[in-house]
């Protein structure tokens, strides 16, 4: 019989803990230092600390969560439901005691501090052809001595006023069409939908006259931690809003390999997943239109891209077969389908969704956009493109070859599985610096403009406070430290004996680097640990090692420039990856941004039909390496643990920011000594 008190696990941000059973959900949340809002004071009014408990297996976290778990609804619970209404599966947190092993998701609407997703739209002139336009015809009237079908005189028009081929309605659409005619005077403008020259036409929409527009198209970058969508006009291109939400399946596992365990040991796991990411999407969309005052009948297209277990998920196909040799894709073509099919109902009923092409089992949609946005095949000098995320998509190529992998990197670099570490929200450290003469560390918090050491910082920051730590500034910290000669090339915290640095404390046989002691002003203690720094160096490895095969398989020890894509490149400085050894050396005039590449391939495959021919050809000639079965991965996975690299020369960051040689060594009792090597 196990007599210890139960595990509180909660999602999205990672953090556990065992509470005495009996413990209230709120009451837990607030003990282990999870965002949980609540403002009745655990009276069962405000409903803002409303959970989501999980049950079932969880590999991941290591627990089975039995149906009990939970207290059962109480009459409070039952009292405001039938009041106000929670949402199937929900539970008040202030009135939901934990009595077994549990793992609690915590919504977007309950947390106070909403995390940030980083995923704006970037400008990009596109030669604008998209898949559906407008057309407005004049249709003959009925002739009793001519009989046909409004329809078929609608085609007529179509073809000879427009050189169209026939086009097919919905059933919707075709019961509107005699009305929309007459009302218009046998004038009517159509939205019709044709994806290639070749495929048949479709009407999607029709208003009676002239309907001016102007249409709009949703471009959707669905990742593993975060959805981004960008509202986008089908005339001009424009963005007229953008926005993005954490994928709510975070909650059964935080990389793709725990949410295919979750499908292959829960029945039903995936039927699940794919409903929570499909009312995720819908909400989007929704909230877009209503953003941007659009009426959404006039949303008519969607793209999407995404990697493997995403892609299959948001179709409702069990990804199972991800899970192992040799990958199988369900499908790796480019889909056209029915957008409600994807969960897309809050826009035009009959609106379409173009599913960008995969490139292998483990190399998604998502890293066909970024192909897209980026165009290696069209750089004349040899180019990486690292997409870094859950699971880091790495391309390199020019115009004579371009190769493409995946590499999984895990949820370090977002802050996830770091003992301060968070998503990204105001009040999260997300730059740092330390002094390398007395190892005093400053940062700056999302939300706030100002340093930590700056005048009026304490201030500006009151209403968030300092709660953790994001994935920009781990990584910021982490190389800071190997800068200030307070971490050596194998990773190892030296003592504060050994390094002079009071802000180092013992951990064990370990020692960590304090950031910020909030614990007098009842905030948190923020520190970088021996376990946050391993998990940091297996992240980074795996990125780096994928990036070397590429190199391997083209024959090269070097690359012209390198390009960091998505919301986390966007955010990470181009010096502190080096220094990590994330990326190759090279010189940081060759290291740039690329933000949101995928998201920036999703509109312009929204926007260019022509877009979509190209980036399906290029997936075909794209060299698909598989990082799992490749025997030289482990290799380069063990001599890219070192900070930067074990074996790998690194000329270039020598040349801008040489690195203390520094070996510590601990022992028994957690001292150390800081050695100097000869250079």
């Amino acid at each position: 019989m196990d007599d210890r008190e139960p595990l509180a696990i909660f999602t999205p941000s990672g953090k556990r803990g065992r509470v005495p059973a009996g413990t209230t959900v709120l009451e837990a949340a607030r003990t282990l230092g999870v965002d949980l809002d609540s403002v009745c004071g655990g009276r069962g009014i405000c409903s803002k600390c409303q959970c989501a408990p999980l049950y079932g297996t969880f590999p991941k976290h290591g627990v089975t969560v039995a149906e009990d778990a939970l207290s059962p609804v109480n009459a409070v619970e039952t009292r405001y439901d039938e009041k106000r209404g929670l949402k199937p599966g929900r539970r008040l947190g202030c009135q939901a005691r934990i009595m077994g092993d549990v793992v609690i998701d915590v919504p977007p609407e309950s947390q106070l501090h909403r995390q940030v997703v980083r995923k704006a739209a970037e400008a990009r002139a596109v030669e604008m052809d998209p898949a559906t336009r407008l057309f407005l015809v004049e249709v003959a009237s009925p002739d009793l001595h001519a009989p046909s079908g409004d329809l078929e005189r609608l085609n007529a028009a179509l073809a000879a006023q427009w050189g169209l081929p026939p086009a097919r309605p919905s059933l919707p659409v075709l019961a509107r069409l005699q009305a929309a005619l007459r009302k218009g005077g046998w004038q009517v403008t159509v939205a019709l939908h044709r994806d290639r020259d070749d495929a048949a036409s479709r009407i999607l929409d029709l208003w009676p006259g002239f309907f001016e527009g102007p249409l709009y198209g949703l471009a959707i970058d669905l990742g593993s931690t975060t959805i981004a969508a960008h509202l986008t006009d089908l005339t001009t291109g424009e963005v007229r809003a953008s926005a993005g939400a954490m994928n709510p399946q975070i909650r059964f596992g935080e990389d793709l390999m725990s949410r295919v365990s979750h499908a292959m040991l829960n029945p039903g796991g995936a039927a699940a997943m794919t409903a929570a990411v499909r009312v995720a999407l819908n909400d989007l969309a929704g909230g877009l239109a209503a953003e941007a005052g659009v009426d959404p009948r006039h949303i008519v297209e969607a793209t999407l891209v995404c990697n493997p277990v995403m892609h299959h998920l948001a179709l409702g196909i069990d990804p199972v077969e991800l899970g192992q040799a040799p990958f199988a894709l369900a499908s790796s073509d480019a889909l056209d389908i029915a957008a409600a099919d994807l969960g897309l109902v809050s826009i035009n009923p009959a609106a379409r969704a173009y599913v960008l092409p995969l490139i292998a089992g483990h190399v998604g949609a998502d890293a066909a956009a970024v192909a897209l946005s980026e165009a290696p095949e069209r750089s004349d000098d040899l180019v990486l493109i690292v997409d870094v995320g859950t699971n880091a998509e790495i391309i390199l190529g020019n115009r004579a070859r371009v190769l493409a992998c995946s590499s999984p990197t895990g949820p370090a670099f977002e802050g996830a599985e770091i003992s301060a570490g968070q998503r990204a929200a105001p009040g999260a450290i997300e730059r740092v610096r330390i002094d390398p003469a007395t190892g005093a560390p400053r940062f700056r918090v999302i939300g706030c403009d100002l340093w930590s050491d700056a005048p009026g910082f304490a201030e500006a920051t009151g209403a968030t406070g300092v709660t953790g730590i994001c994935g920009s500034g781990i990584i910021e910290a982490v190389a800071e430290m190997r800068m200030a000669g307070l971490l050596d090339g194998s990773g190892l915290i030296g003592s504060a004996e050994a390094t002079g640095c009071a802000r180092i404390t013992p951990e064990g046989r370990t020692h960590a680097y304090v950031l910020h002691d909030g614990r007098a002003a009842g905030g948190p203690l923020i520190a970088v640990t021996q376990g946050d720094v391993r998990a940091i160096q297996l992240a980074k490895s795996a990125l780096y090692a994928g990036a070397r095969l590429l190199m391997d398989r083209i024959g090269v020890d070097r690359v012209d420039r390198v390009v960091l894509a998505g919301a986390f490149g966007a955010h990470v400085s181009p010096l502190h990856a080096m220094v990590l050894g994330m990326i190759p050396d090279v010189a940081l005039d060759k290291v740039r941004s690329a933000g949101n590449a995928a998201g920036t391939g999703a509109r312009i495959a929204l926007c260019s039909r022509a877009a979509r021919r190209l980036i399906e050809a290029n997936v075909r000639r794209i060299e698909k390496v598989e990082t799992a079965v490749e025997p030289r991965f482990q290799e380069h996975f063990v001599a890219a643990n070192a900070l930067p690299h074990a074996t790998d020369p690194f000329p270039e960051l020598a040349r801008v920011a040489p690195l203390p040689e520094v070996e510590f060594n601990v022992g028994p009792e957690g001292g150390g000594r800081r050695r100097r090597r000869r250079g």
